[in-house]
């Protein structure tokens, strides 16, 4: 189990502010969490491999295909300036 000491430390590198009952609530969370991770550790997962996702993933984005744009008028429109074909911004320096 986790102390009040180590779950003060990690809620201040969190920058987070919490009251005694939250850092008691957050004791018991952390130490949960470190449990289940000894049980993953204890797995023997040398056959399993390495994997990005838990189920396959399939590309669903529509085929890039060139369509006609707005015009130029109609985007500028409501441009508070504009300059030649396009918005007028502020230099960066």
């Amino acid at each position: 189990m986790i102390d009040d000491h180590v779950t003060r430390h990690v809620a201040r590198l969190a920058r987070l502010e919490l009251t005694e009952s939250e850092t008691v609530q957050m004791q018991h969370e952390l130490s949960a969490i470190l449990e289940y991770v000894q049980q993953v550790q204890e797995l023997d997962l040398a056959t399993v491999p390495p994997t990005t996702h838990a189920i396959p993933l399939e590309n669903v984005v529509r085929e890039d295909v060139p369509t006609p744009s707005v015009p130029v008028e109609l985007a500028l429109r409501e441009a508070p300036e504009v300059h030649g074909d396009g918005f007028a911004v502020p230099r960066m320096g």
